[in-house]
């Protein structure tokens, strides 16, 4: 297959092109800046149709990951770079595959799991799940996201042809033991003695393992059947406490200093983010992977922790407490 994955040059789309290049298929990663890689990498502005298009033409599938980082602070400046970096590229994509010869029979579009509510009482699915953004009790940075998420799907749906099967890609975070991802970021905290339970932990965090998210793409990319959103996430969602708990029983330490919501808030000044990212409730489950017949490799967080956790050590060889 020829695979071309416009913003791949982010942790996600390097975790993709390394697993399909090294299965033998043709990878073609589409980035502002393109960096020599194993895979052939081609330039674009990620707002208009240009040369690049013409990698699209014969193009088997089309995995669009473009969109400015979200782990900053929402600014004005960066609120508008956050939205027109998800729609401008969208409406290339789109427009390019309207455009060419032959285009590809199927266009993977990432979105966000972060589309759902807040919630604690119930999990989030495609069918049941509730869209957000009227939780009355919700900060003006989390009705930001979501309304960020809803534009972004809208459009793509606006763009959709009849030759082209489109797939939203509602992901939740991806875990891979990659330098700078979420778990190396969360097991960080956890290896300082940080990794407690924010702001009492009831919040539930919803994740998928690298491996998973490899798999149910190959799985959405095969399924003729299956377009519109598709949650990515493990079955297992855990509420924050549990989670970090985990985490630290995997490392090996039992020590895990809690923070409170005020200590979240300058953290997340200090480091330049928003404490959306630790505190709101991602009860996000996979109802339509599930109900297709997708079997999880790690649909617990246990066994995913541990598994990251000696891949981490083993890339960086760092030995284990009791060695």
């Amino acid at each position: 297959m020829k695979l071309v994955i416009p913003g791949g040059s982010g942790q996600v789309g390097t975790m993709l092109a390394r697993a399909w290049h090294a299965e033998g298929h043709e990878v073609v990663v589409i980035g502002r800046r393109p960096v020599p890689a194993p895979w052939r990498t081609v330039a674009w502005d990620a707002r208009t149709v240009g040369t690049w298009s013409r990698e699209i033409d014969g193009a088997d599938v089309v995995v669009n990951l473009a969109g400015r980082s979200v782990n900053c602070r929402y600014s004005d400046a960066n609120r508008r770079e956050i939205v027109a970096s998800r729609i401008d590229s969208v409406h290339a994509v789109g427009d390019a595959i309207a455009q060419v010869t032959r285009p590809p029979r199927v266009w993977l579009q990432m979105s966000t799991a972060t589309i759902y509510a807040h919630r604690h009482d119930a999990p989030n699915d495609e069918l049941t799940g509730r869209v957000g953004g009227d939780e009355p009790d919700a900060p003006d940075t989390w009705r930001f996201s979501i309304d960020v998420a809803r534009a972004w799907e809208d459009a793509a749906l606006a763009r959709r042809t009849p030759a082209t099967r489109l797939v939203l890609l509602r992901s939740a975070m991806v875990m891979s033991p990659d330098r700078d991802g979420v778990f190396d970021v969360l097991l960080g905290l956890t290896r300082a003695g940080l990794g407690g339970a924010a702001a009492g932990g009831r919040q539930y965090v919803s994740w998928i393992h690298e491996h998973d998210l490899v798999e149910a793409l190959r799985f959405l990319i095969d399924r003729d059947d299956i377009d519109g959103a598709v949650n990515l996430a493990a079955p297992g969602p855990l509420p924050h406490a549990d989670f970090m708990r985990t985490l630290r029983r995997a490392w090996g330490t039992s020590i895990g200093l809690p923070a409170t919501r005020w200590m979240l808030e300058i953290g997340a000044w200090a480091m330049r983010t928003e404490t959306e990212l630790v505190l709101k409730s991602r009860r996000v489950v996979p109802g339509r992977l599930l109900d297709a017949g997708f079997g999880f490799r790690f649909p617990g967080w246990g066994a995913a922790a541990g598994d990251l956790v000696q891949r981490w050590r083993a890339a960086r060889m760092v030995r284990t407490p009791s060695s």
